[in-house]
């Protein structure tokens, strides 16, 4: 008897951990557009990877080894996120820098790997960038902002106004 009680506790406990717990908190952000409007506007990539949190394949983006001089901007709404003098070659195949543009990336935790990690958003749109890791170049930040480029559009410096 003791351990049908036990049992149907359990399963009540865990039971009580409802999918609204694991949503985040739904932030209003300056840009807001519905999930067409951003299909409509965003490559197929940039959608996967700006909208629903997906990364792209390691060394499949131009902006990996781009060493122009320059601003990256959130591809989705264009707000500069990462200066060019930030980007170091951190040999994992993506874009990474060492700090970001101050106000305009946002953090959360990602647990979706089934540990916790920073996930970064731009703080225009709430678009997915990528994750920041503490195995950066210990010279500066320590800080390893690891970007998709695909979530990234780059404009070089002589363009900047």
């Amino acid at each position: 008897m003791k351990k049908i009680i036990f049992l149907v506790c359990s399963l009540v406990l865990i039971s009580c951990n409802s999918k609204a717990q694991d949503k985040k908190e739904q932030k209003e952000y300056e840009v807001t557009k519905t999930d067409a409007e951003w299909k409509a506007e965003l490559t197929d990539m940039e959608y996967q990877v700006l909208r629903k949190a997906a990364t792209e394949r390691p060394f499949s983006s131009e902006l990996n080894s781009n060493k122009e001089k320059g601003t990256y901007v959130c591809a989705a709404c264009g707000t500069p996120l990462y200066k060019s003098e930030n980007k170091f070659k951190s040999g994992t195949g993506w874009p990474s820098f060492d700090r970001f543009i101050e106000g305009n990336v946002e953090f959360s935790t990602d647990n979706k790997l089934g540990y916790s990690r920073n996930e970064e958003h731009c703080a225009t749109c709430g678009g997915h960038l990528g994750h920041v890791f503490n195995d950066g170049p210990q010279e500066t930040t320590g800080k390893r902002h690891c970007i998709n480029g695909a979530a990234l559009d780059f404009i070089p410096a002589k363009d900047e106004q």
